[in-house]
């Protein structure tokens, strides 16, 4: 709470404590118990009487009040799950001759049981199924985002669903909209950053489903607030968390009585929310919030998958125009005449209002462009600031204030160095965007006091106000970023080879730079199509969320390995590298795994097939083959036939007795069929009693007989306990150096599972050096690629104080080190718990 002496700003919001709130919403009720689900701790006001039950229910043994074999049932469910932003589910219960949908999680030091009467609305996967069929055709961002809108209203019966797009100031406009006819129009306006408080935006990323049943409903007490160490309960994922009163008088004033919003997050970011509005009370059953989280998270993956198309596309089409400008390069001699003379075809690569190029020392333009006595300022100030990059603004005057003067004309700029001084250089320029924001309410709040002290109140009138950009343009998105990046490197690479032609040499390394960025682009689109087809298959044999969501982050994972793999193999890779990676994780098992055969090189498409089918087949035998028990042997040979062909042999052996499976789900069909259809080649599979044995016959061009990647192989892994356990027992200080923070994060979270309390994470050289002069760590993680810089003084820092680290890349083997500290261990992005685990117990085991 803000003392009346603190000043009130727009980031007052921000510090309300919104996951804390001390209770919940009235259409349910919550239980909280100690660590082992023994005793009752704290219980909302209204748990009793809702269970049914006599008395106070804190101090209580759960088994009392809940019963043997629910608490035995509820015990199992939490065991399932290892997240708590999904907490399990168990639907239908009947408790004392009513029936309740029951969410439990473990956070912190508390397990948190909520109640909530079941209306028995149908299975949410079902429900899912059904909605995601009716968008997963949707080819155009614009027409998802529509028919998404639809397909949430028709199910839950809200009156108003719209999509909510942020804007890169933070603010939000609404870009689709399905509404109760007598409603008035959101649809295209925009609402203020401030709306949205950043503690809000958190818990969006957090929980991404939030339903608010009656914003003018009562708020339900958790008793009691504070435990005995004086900590409130945090409900950061539970789905009765009360609302902020701060929100609920906003909705109020909009005359909203209930809401939902499903967050659509892409990349770790928070894209938008689809949000869904109701006036009058409403509660969402929890198999149909769980329903809309899985189709939240479809849509998100369909979103981003189109927008990569739509980039791709745009890509394509500036390389066509490369293309063009390449045939013409190699008739020219004048490469500056060259440019000057392609610059309206240039200008077509980007949306702009004009564009102008400066070489050896001669400026052209067209369009919209600086007036002529502002330009040599203007060149001075982007060669000062690009340092030989890229360098973009949508608001000149801002970055340089003389540009003022002609903000009218100019506001946005994008300028493409084409030489190291920057002296050289390809403008695109955008006019000032001076448009009128339809806002819903005035962005500027008012301060008012109120019962919780100093605090923003929501606005009382929701008239469209009016707000008029000057001196900006539009923004410059990312993907169009991206195609001046390929524009810079074509042209210095046609700048070059002219320079090499003039010098009486002749090289092709710009059109063996074209062919490999087109095949590039080919598999992005390939790897996007199977990565939706993994999301769509059918799994029918799946009982629950948690473990359709396991699968599908395993077959990801494969795919992850492959292009890899692919992407370090010059457009394949080698069959026993391929196996070792699948096989990697189950190394903590006693299991003996032998891999024996020659060095064979697996094209593009045989390795990311093969890739998902040993992973089918490492899971399969994991859960419940030879790699279940200690005394199993997976034994994998392959050999070259005279005709060219790759025979691969999987046998199992020492596992439980194997039987014919009753049904055939998706991933036994992607092993059975996958290689006959993709590849034209033969699968067998059999399951004897002995043990499972799959045998494939890859046949010519997919592979052939390498001697590039070393010697033919025979490896027997021998499998052992100690290594998972090793590192929690020495619980060493571990040193993280990432920028990117939810890298960091998940990082630090597979750390924290494996029992190491000692880590440290920074995000820049200058942090690291501080933390490594404060306290010294015992290991680290070392990110090579930080921006615009390395992580190389760090590393040679702690090479001299003899402090063991490993370094983490997403470039593959081929990261370039440097010599002093060529040998040092690589761990691959996106790496999993078992690689960065063995990793550090390695480094600890040789110190």
């Amino acid at each position: 709470m803000l003392s009346t002496s603190d000043a009130v700003n727009l980031n007052t919001c921000d510090r309300e404590p919104i996951h804390i709130p001390g209770s919940i919403q009235p259409h349910g009720c919550l239980i909280a118990c100690d660590i082992s689900l023994a005793r009752i701790e704290r219980a909302s006001a209204n748990a009793a009487d809702i269970l049914g039950y006599d008395g106070n229910l804190v101090g209580r043994d759960a088994a009392d009040v809940l019963g043997g074999k629910l608490l035995h049932d509820l015990r199992n469910a939490m065991a399932a799950t290892n997240s708590a932003s999904r907490p399990a589910l168990m639907l239908d219960v009947a408790i004392g001759g009513r029936v309740f949908d029951i969410a439990i999680h473990h956070y912190k030091s508390a397990v948190i049981i909520e109640f909530e009467p079941s209306p028995s609305v149908g299975q949410p996967l079902h429900i899912a199924r059904e909605m995601i069929g009716r968008i997963s055709d949707a080819t155009e961002v614009e027409r998802l985002v529509q028919r998404a809108g639809r397909v949430v209203a028709g199910v839950t019966g809200y009156d108003r669903v719209m999509v909510y797009r942020f804007e890169h100031d933070g603010s939000g406009k609404v870009v689709s909209e399905t509404k109760r006819a007598d409603l008035e129009s959101f649809l295209g306006q925009y609402f203020p950053a401030s709306d949205i408080p950043q503690q809000a935006r958190t818990l969006y990323l957090k929980n991404t489903i939030r339903v608010i049943a009656d914003a003018s409903g009562s708020r339900v007490p958790i008793e009691p607030v504070l435990d005995a160490s004086g900590e409130p309960l945090d409900l950061s994922f539970a789905h009765l968390r009360s609302v902020s009163p701060i929100h609920c008088e906003y909705l109020r004033n909009m005359g909203v009585a209930a809401s939902m919003s499903i967050s659509i997050v892409l990349d770790g970011y928070l894209w938008g929310l689809i949000a869904c509005h109701h006036y009058s009370p409403r509660v969402l059953p929890m198999a149909q919030r769980v329903a809309m989280e899985v189709f939240g998270e479809f849509f998100s993956l369909h979103l981003k998958s189109l927008k990569e198309r739509r980039r791709v596309a745009a890509v394509a089409g500036t390389r066509e125009a490369l293309d063009r400008f390449l045939i013409l390069s190699s008739h020219h001699e004048d490469v500056g005449a060259l440019l000057r003379q392609s610059l309206h075809e240039f200008s077509r690569l980007l949306p702009n209002d004009g564009a102008g190029v400066m070489f050896d020392g001669r400026w052209t333009g067209t369009g919209a462009t600086p007036p002529d006595d502002a330009l040599p300022a203007l060149l001075d100030f982007v060669q000062t600031v690009g340092e030989g990059r890229i360098w973009a603004t949508h608001s000149l005057s801002k970055k340089m204030p003389e540009a003022a003067a002609y903000s009218d004309r100019v506001s946005g700029v994008l300028a493409i160095p084409l030489s190291q001084t920057g002296s050289d250089c390809l403008f695109f320029f955008r006019k000032e965007l001076v448009q009128t924001l339809d806002w819903a309410g005035n962005p500027e709040k008012t301060y008012e006091t109120g019962p919780l002290g100093d605090r923003l109140t929501p606005r009382k009138s929701f008239a469209i106000w009016k707000e008029t950009v000057k001196g900006q343009a539009q923004s410059w998105a990312e993907s169009e970023r991206e195609i001046a990046e390929i524009v810079r490197v074509a042209i210095v690479e046609i700048v070059l080879r002219q320079n090499e032609l003039m010098a009486g040499e002749r090289r092709k390394s710009e059109v063996r730079q074209r062919m490999l960025n087109e095949e590039l682009s080919h598999r992005v689109k390939n790897i996007l199509a199977v990565i939706k087809s993994l999301v769509t298959s059918p799994q029918h044999h799946k009982s629950t969320l948690e473990q359709y969501v396991e699968t599908l982050q395993g077959r990801i994972e494969a795919l992850s390995i492959a292009h890899d793999q692919v992407v370090r193999g010059d457009g394949g890779g080698i069959l026993a590298e391929l196996l070792d990676a699948e096989l990697r994780p189950y190394r903590a098992k006693e299991s003996t795994i032998v891999l024996e055969g020659p060095a064979i090189w697996l094209d593009s498409r045989a390795f990311s097939v093969m890739a998902l089918v040993f992973h089918e087949l490492a899971t399969n035998a994991a859960k419940y083959g030879a790699l279940s028990v200690p005394t199993g042997t997976v034994d994998v040979t392959w050999e070259m036939t005279a005709t060219g062909t790759c025979e691969i042999s999987w046998r199992e052996k020492g596992g439980p007795v194997v039987g014919v499976p009753s049904r055939s789900g998706f991933g036994s069909a992607l092993i059975d069929r996958s290689v006959p259809y993709d590849l034209g080649g033969e699968s067998v599979i059999r399951f004897e009693p002995s043990g499972l044995v799959a045998l494939f016959r890859i046949p010519p061009p997919h592979v052939k007989l390498t001697s590039s990647k070393g010697q033919p192989m025979k490896r027997a892994v021998e499998r052992t306990r100690e290594v998972a356990n090793t590192l929690a027992a020495a619980d060493p200080s571990v040193l993280i150096l990432e920028d990117q923070i939810l890298i960091a994060l998940d990082l630090e979270a597979m750390l924290a599972d494996e029992g190491l309390s000692k880590v440290m994470t920074t995000s820049s050289i200058r942090q690291a050096m501080a933390q490594i002069e404060a306290q010294a760590p015992d290991l680290a993680v070392l990110d090579i690629n930080l921006g615009q810089t390395t992580s190389f003084p760090v590393a040679q820092e702690l090479r001299r104080r003899s402090i063991p680290f490993v370094f983490a890349t997403g470039y593959g083997e081929n990261a370039q080190l440097p010599e002093e500290l060529a040998g040092i261990p690589i761990v691959h992005k996106p790496y999993s718990r078992n690689t960065i685990v063995s990793a550090l117990t390695s480094l600890m085991q040789k110190q």
